[in-house]
């Protein structure tokens, strides 16, 4: 089952449940896909679009809960973090620190990344492999860490 398929299924059964901030952030996803399909780009929604479309709007909902935390708007702080929660539920299953890091030590053995002016090197290769997995400013300070050692 595809992502449109899911959200399409999610959005049905949250309607009959009632649970109105699910339903709220399910809505806003199938709007993505839908506006995604019409942008004129002749591309198909695939796993790796549907992952793009997800992180991005995680992205912002990390985005907004900062801002909203600064606000003291402890109110919205909550809204975002559960429709966060929701958006991380279509979302593959991210990595934790730990197996960022090993990810990290074995990209950068293989390419043979060791300091710090590798970086250029190791960065782009570790976000390609962990797109979607982890969130990409937690894999930018641990490759940093990584090439810090040396």
């Amino acid at each position: 089952m595809n992502l449109k398929e899911k959200i399409n299924e999610d959005m049905k059964t949250t309607m009959k449940s009632g649970d109105k901030l699910k339903l709220e952030t399910v809505r806003s996803i199938r709007a993505l896909i839908l506006e995604f399909e019409k942008s004129g780009a002749n591309k198909e929604l695939n796993p790796e679009e549907e992952i793009k479309l997800l992180s991005s709007a995680a992205k912002k909902r990390k985005e907004s809960i900062e801002q909203y935390q600064n606000a003291g708007r402890t109110d919205l702080v909550e809204k975002e973090e559960a429709e966060l929660k929701i958006l991380m539920e279509y979302l593959p299953k991210q990595l934790s620190e730990e197996e960022i890091q090993k990810e990290i030590g074995r990209i950068a053995s293989e390419i043979g990344a060791k300091t710090k002016e590798d970086f250029p090197k190791l960065m782009p290769a570790v976000i390609k492999e962990l797109k979607g997995k982890a969130d990409g400013k937690v894999v930018k300070q641990e490759v940093e860490k990584y090439l810090g050692k040396d």
